[in-house]
């Protein structure tokens, strides 16, 4: 780190700064502005943010390590996630807005009634807002340690740092996002997430160029993969074709039970099956239902297709310059620190600067929003002021700050606190999809099912002794015992009421069959068709992850897997096209529009 690069940094930190300052006034004026930008905020804000969101400082250093430890194929740990990403497309993010809820936890008392729905707002407020969320900011504290560390930054000072130092300068740049997302809120959080974006993927792509090209590029960097492991690095799938058929590969780095549980439990099991907390949130706050769909494509097409090749390029990159390196996480800072010339090694910190920046101030401002709207509101003082509100929420984002700043100091791994997250998130997924298509689920089956997840993720994690080590059958276990506990409770439970279901359904307006009842008594008919849907989504699947694997494919120099990446996604395309030209129209009711 040269004078010219501590200075880029420096300009970085002072224009967010600036900018999260200038934007303070859009938040002041009630809990709607300070949390959801007062549902104004364009599609466009609205998926780069949900995508800067996802794009942590720790998210380069996890794909390095996944990459180096378990091969190309082991992303499918995240890549299977975008199944649900695209239902919530079509299905979830219109239903989100028609909601004009504020918090997921505040969906659950429009969506069940009585004393049952207030606990389980409170219990998922605190669980979302304190362990979860905080989780969460400690594992991206944790690789901004890293980062720190790796780049020797205090050395370069002429200061030897021990562990608090490190730790205490990470927690001093998370104080200044404090400053702008506690100050700006919502709207300060998305303005500056898309700067921040912009930042963070040409930081992504400028060392992805100059790694490939210190290898020779990426003619010379392929053969040299390959034969500095014994695994299958460059396989898409881990999978075999051959005389014999589809095969599981033996030089796969992931398991099958593993890899089977990517595809088949977990993007449905997990607690974001139907949007996930903070893209409910950006789902929440966009105009109208049109700019929520849209936003959600958009998020989609930065997350999966322009985000994943820079990072895989450069774990590539590690495995060849670095085949002893123990801690493969560290590949990624390791490679910016020998082959970044001055201002560009600058630009490349900055860059990871933003995307820590941007997903920390997210999980302040989201974390805030339950502590202040779910149970400061609700609980404490439902005849709080909206200046009372607006201060508290600048309260609560100081208090999930220190809480997040906790979990770092205790975190080691940040594949393994990410896979903490994943699995204390699992088995409560079913229910949240459930709840928008079937009167049946009530407030017990949902609550049995957060914390049945909690409780039982948590225990086959961390407790010795009850440990499930092989990750698929830890998430396959998870579900399937909370799946046991949440449908037992909800038949021994009674129903929601008549009146909660009829307002809830006159408000959402979901489809399917399990709302039959409710359409018949209210003579209201569904917005949107779920069969139209649910073709829109298996045709952007094929379209989406067609899309990435074309990219990936030539790129890697893998022709074949690149063509018929290409045919997947025109016919995905073609598909998809076709039935967007379909109006949803109104299902005639029997026996009253004959």
């Amino acid at each position: 780190m040269q004078l010219v690069d501590w200075l880029i940094v420096l300009l970085y930190l002072i224009f967010s700064m600036g900018l999260g300052l200038y934007l303070s006034r859009k938040a002041s004026g009630s809990l709607v502005d300070f949390f959801v930008s007062g549902r104004s905020l364009p599609w466009w804000l609205a998926g780069t943010s949900m995508a800067a969101t996802t794009f942590s400082i720790d998210t380069p250093l996890y794909i390095a390590g996944v990459v180096g430890n378990r091969g190309i194929a082991g992303n499918w740990e995240w890549w299977s996630f975008g199944i649900s990403h695209l239902i919530m497309v079509y299905i979830f993010a219109r239903m989100w807005r028609r909601s004009e809820v504020v918090t997921d936890a505040e969906f659950t008392e429009l969506r069940y009634g009585g004393k049952m729905a207030a606990v389980l707002r409170g219990v998922k407020a605190f669980l979302f807002a304190v362990p979860i969320n905080c989780i969460g900011i400690g594992y991206a504290m944790l690789a901004m340690i890293k980062v720190v560390d790796a780049l020797e930054i205090w050395q370069n000072l002429g200061i030897t740092p021990g562990e608090n130092l490190k730790f205490w300068s990470v927690v001093g740049v998370s104080i200044l996002v404090l400053i702008y997302a506690g100050f700006a809120g919502l709207w300060g959080v998305v303005t500056t997430d898309f700067f921040q974006f912009v930042l963070a993927m040409l930081g992504a792509v400028v060392v992805a160029v100059f790694a490939v090209n210190h290898v020779g590029g990426i003619h010379v960097l392929i053969p040299k993969v390959q034969q500095a492991t014994q695994q299958d690095v460059l396989s898409f799938l881990p999978l075999s074709f051959g005389s014999g058929g589809i095969q599981w590969s033996d030089a796969a780095g992931i398991t099958g039970s593993t890899f089977a549980a990517y595809m088949l439990v977990q993007w449905w099991s997990w607690r974001r099956s139907d949007g996930g907390g903070e893209f409910i949130q950006r789902l929440i706050a966009a105009k109208d239902e049109a700019e929520a769909e849209k936003s959600a494509w958009l998020f989609n097409i930065l997350n999966y297709v322009v985000r994943t090749w820079p990072w895989i390029v450069v774990g590539l990159v590690a495995i060849v310059v670095y085949p002893d390196l123990q801690d493969r996480e560290l590949g990624y800072p390791k490679l910016m620190l020998d082959f970044l010339p001055p201002a560009v090694l600058g630009l490349v910190v900055a860059s990871l600067l933003a995307a820590f920046m941007s997903t920390v101030s997210t999980s302040i401002n989201w974390g805030a929003s339950f502590v202040t709207n779910d149970l400061y509101l609700r609980f404490i003082k439902p005849s709080a002021t909206q200046e009372e509100l607006v201060f508290m929420g600048r309260i609560a984002s100081v208090l999930v700050t220190a809480f997040g700043a906790v979990a770092a100091f205790y975190a080691k791994d940040v594949a393994t606190v990410f896979r903490l997250v994943i699995a204390i998130g699992t088995g409560s997924g079913l229910v949240l999809i459930l709840r928008w298509f079937w009167w049946r689920i009530n407030a017990a089956a949902e609550l049995t099912a957060i914390l049945g997840g909690f409780v039982v993720g948590l225990t086959t994690s961390v407790v010795p002794g009850l440990q499930i080590t092989d990750f698929g059958w830890r998430l396959m276990f998870i579900t399937m015992s909370v799946g046991v506990l949440w449908i037992a409770v909800m038949f021994l439970t009674q129903p929601e009421s008549n009146e909660t279901l009829d307002e809830f359904y006159r408000k959402v307006r979901p489809s399917g069959p399990g709302w039959q009842r409710q359409r018949d008594r209210l003579g209201l008919e569904p917005l949107q068709d779920l069969g139209t849907d649910i073709q829109r989504v298996l045709a952007s699947i094929l379209l989406m992850f067609g899309t990435m694997f074309t990219v990936g494919g030539f790129l890697l120099l893998q022709p074949l897997t690149g063509w018929v990446s290409l045919i997947i996604a025109v016919v995905g395309g073609m598909w998809l096209r076709q039935l967007n030209k379909i109006k949803s129209l109104p299902m005639p009711r029997p026996g009253l529009d004959d």
